[in-house]
């Protein structure tokens, strides 16, 4: 990886949250950078354009800051694939002065190579160098990461949400049973294990009462795209989240069991699955519905409970239980009878 170590200090606007695990200040070193560049390098770049539907950046502490043309902003190199959103890429090659893409609200920069129609054009950025340490090394997000395990060893229960895409109610049934789990007494700790970084799902967990929470951001991951295996990823931060004793760990899987985020790797690692104690799949409609239950079921995975959108209305619910014959429940409407579901699949001793 070629660089230029000579450095040079400058002030910037806003800073990306996906940059969380460095806690960087506004005032950060850069170096112009010509090598080959990582996913997770830190990038300050200068805004150049608006945006109507996807104009503000995510800050470490969690709030919204409107991006205007001309703010200097931090953020981290990284992949998109998102069905609903943009897709881009790290380029090949970055330099003082090239032009790159912001792909999330988390601070997740890349070259755009396409999005969803409902979205306008993603915003334009200029590349002004690269936040660097003393010794003019690129910093990225990867140099605070817990490091991947291959062994899980003990664990508390894993309740795992997953679904066929983003925007299938993944979060939502995943914070609910947080918080009927909390109203039941139990310490529980959560966890964001696959999607692109941005810290809105895990800090809604803790709002719903999790102890503690984690990321695949943790552990210096921009986003899951192409990521070979995610099973020693979700080993790190589960033994992390063990750290604090909990009785259940809820984890969402972000994006779907399909796509480019590798959440199918989680399936095909025996301690994980033996270490599941419930399945949550959310789906929009009754095909999406059959269509995960079928697919996990070839893998050998038995979906314990529906939820989603596909169960906004009791007519869904009803057609899953008799045709599917698979249990369902409403996150929005009725959250303690989905937690009663996953509760039952845990086993009273959990409980207890």
């Amino acid at each position: 990886m070629t660089q230029q170590t000579e450095l040079k200090v400058i002030d910037v606007d806003k800073i990306g949250s996906a940059t969380s695990p460095l806690g960087l200040a506004k005032t950060v070193a850069v170096v112009s950078f010509s090598g080959t560049p990582r996913a997770g390098d830190v990038v300050v770049v200068r805004a150049l354009t608006d945006s109507a539907t996807y104009n503000m950046l995510e800050l470490p502490t969690g709030r919204l800051a409107k991006i205007n043309p001309g703010d200097l902003l931090i953020g981290v190199l990284g992949r998109r694939r998102a069905l609903k959103g943009f897709v881009g890429d790290v380029p090949a090659s970055v330099k003082v002065g090239d032009g790159l893409h912001l792909l999330n609200m988390g601070g997740v920069i890349g070259c755009c190579t396409g999005h969803h129609s409902s979205l306008g054009d993603a915003i334009k950025l200029q590349v002004i160098g690269f936040a660097a340490n003393e010794a003019g090394e690129i910093r990225n997000i990867s140099d605070a990461a817990l490091p991947p395990k291959n062994s899980l060893g003990e664990s508390a229960p894993l309740v795992l949400i997953a679904g066929t895409c983003m925007n299938s109610g993944k979060t939502y049934a995943a914070t609910e049973l947080i918080k009927q789990a909390t109203r039941a007494g139990m310490k529980v700790a959560a966890a964001k294990l696959s999607g692109v970084a941005c810290l809105r799902d895990t800090m809604n967990m803790a709002d719903h009462g999790a102890i503690a929470t984690a990321s695949f951001l943790d552990c210096g991951l921009p986003s899951t795209v192409d990521i070979g295996d995610l099973a020693p990823t979700a080993k790190a931060i589960i033994a992390r989240l063990n750290e604090v004793s909990p009785d259940l760990i809820v984890i969402e899987l972000g994006d779907g069991i399909l796509g480019g985020y590798s959440v199918d790797t989680v399936f095909v690692d025996p301690e994980l699955r033996e270490a599941t104690a419930a399945l949550v799949f959310c789906a929009s409609d009754y095909v999406g519905a059959w269509g995960g239950i079928e697919l996990l079921r070839r893998r050998g995975v038995e979906v314990d409970v529906i939820s989603g959108s596909v169960t906004d209305s009791t007519m869904g619910e009803d057609y899953i239980r008799d045709e599917f014959n698979v249990p369902a429940a409403n996150a929005r409407r009725e959250g303690s009878a989905l937690f009663e579901l996953v509760k039952n699949k845990i086993g009273v001793k959990e409980l207890v």
